[in-house]
């Protein structure tokens, strides 16, 4: 059953897709093409044209329904937005990255994960249905089982850009309830991830969710989430408490469902520290209204224009750094090889580990999961001094290559180096042409290693 969307709704939406549509056209044939929008939450650098496409109008939530357990949104719609529509119904997408910016189009182009992906996999296996803006300047509805569909995922713009879509919600109680579960080796968080993922269960409670933080190689801890917890006193985390602090200080905790979602959000993981806004002094005076992850790009990406950090280290004679900020995908039998790893040679903690699965035997050519294997996403975010080299980036080119050794993947959301022969092999490259050639056969869109790779 589809979701009813109200006529003015509707219009509205025709409308802003008409002006999309006609900006698109307005470009010249070889012009660059990207969205008109106000936040990113890439992490790699790339070339900025004059114009972008207008996309005002299409970051609304079209319709929610709550017997259905669906909602209808636009492609810039965000997740906050689309979370503050469904939470007063006890409802929830069923996965809502961790930044509250990020975008339901962005999500799906670009991939996602949390805490619910061991249930639920990746965002866009909750999408039921999607409008496309092609290369071609069409706008295609595709569903699930469509070429176009499933080759979208991890595209990243270079098929076309989202524009509406149909997801699925799942129930969340207004409480959510935490236990912080301490391991001594990765090994042994890893029979527990697995234990959990074959009962669904801890220690006979219901685990509705679930991620992690290895702080050192013998402290790790599994945060265990139940989404129907009794009321009673709750943490806030946006004030002078700090969430991944309280992973490591406490046993168990208990927040509202809308903070529970945004717990990284407020601190950007624990990268707000490298800002300074951990100190007590600092954080006090810092308006709460700044503290969440879009401030915070704007004034890592004001950094980067001007390389201020660079400068500094250079007057300083202090080593060139590199930026090591990533996301990668291991099977779970690997997590404890890759740390070992990770710690001889790059050794940065924490490291945020977040376990997924693909939800059925659906594959996605783009980025080729297996069914039935657990994963453990790994997030690492920072800099590392390598001195002279630092240029070559020798760090994050090793991480690739010892994540594709482990049977695993790399999200591209930042920095790649790869070579374009190994790029197509692990991103279904044959295929994403195929379908691209179909979509776009004037090519006007750039391809997904330039996007990726050669930041076009």
């Amino acid at each position: 059953m589809s979701v009813h969307v109200a006529r003015a709704e509707g219009q509205r939406h025709e409308a802003a897709v008409a002006r999309l549509r006609a900006s698109y056209a307005a470009l010249p044939v070889g012009a660059p093409v990207r969205l008109a929008k106000r936040t990113s939450n890439l992490f790699r650098p790339r070339a900025v044209p004059t114009t972008g496409l207008d996309v005002s109008g299409l970051d609304g939530v079209l319709a929610v329904d709550p017997d259905g357990r669906e909602a209808v949104v636009q492609g810039m719609c965000t997740y906050q937005r689309l979370v503050e529509a469904t939470l007063p119904h006890g409802l929830m997408p069923l996965v809502v990255p961790q930044l509250r910016t990020i975008t339901l189009g962005g999500a799906v182009s670009g991939l996602g994960i949390e805490s619910t992906s061991f249930r639920h996999g990746l965002p866009h296996e909750s999408v039921l249905e999607m409008d496309v803006l092609t290369g071609a300047g069409e706008v295609v509805t595709c569903r699930p089982g469509d070429e176009l569909f499933d080759a979208f995922p991890n595209s990243y713009g270079s098929l076309g850009y989202a524009i509406r879509l149909r997801v699925e919600l799942t129930p969340v109680g207004e409480y959510v309830a935490l236990r912080h579960v301490p391991f001594t080796s990765a090994e042994a968080l890893g029979e527990a991830v697995e234990k959990i993922v074959r009962s669904g269960e801890w220690l006979g409670t219901r685990v509705d969710a679930m991620d992690g933080v290895a702080f050192s190689p013998t402290d790790l801890r599994l945060s265990l989430a139940a989404f129907e917890a009794e009321p009673g006193p709750v943490s806030d985390y946006t004030g002078s408490e700090i969430y991944h602090r309280s992973v490591r200080e406490k046993e168990s905790d208990l927040l509202t469902a809308h903070d529970y979602l945004w717990r990284w959000d407020t601190d950007w993981f624990w990268c707000a520290q490298a800002l300074g806004l951990e100190h007590p002094l600092v954080r006090r005076f810092w308006p709460r209204r700044w503290r969440h992850s879009e401030i915070y790009q704007r004034i890592v990406a004001t950094e980067r224009r001007h390389h201020v950090v660079d400068r500094l280290d250079r007057l300083r004679g202090r080593p060139a750094r590199e930026r090591v900020i990533q996301d990668v995908e291991v099977p779970l039998d690997a997590l404890g090889d890759f740390l070992a790893w990770f710690d001889r040679h790059v050794s940065m903690r924490p490291v945020w580990l977040c376990p997924l699965r693909l939800r059925g035997e659906r594959t996605w050519p783009t980025y080729p999961l297996r069914p039935g294997e657990t994963y453990v996403n790994l997030g690492f975010w920072g800099t590392v001094a390598v001195g002279p080299t630092a240029g070559g980036a020798p760090l994050n080119r090793a991480v690739e290559a010892r994540v594709t050794d482990l049977g695993g993947h790399k999200s591209l959301y930042s920095d790649a180096y790869y070579g374009p022969e190994e790029f197509h092999r692990l991103y279904g490259g044959a295929h994403l042409a195929r379908v691209k050639a179909m979509h776009d056969p004037q090519d006007r869109l750039s391809n997904l290693y330039d996007k990726a790779v050669l930041r076009r």
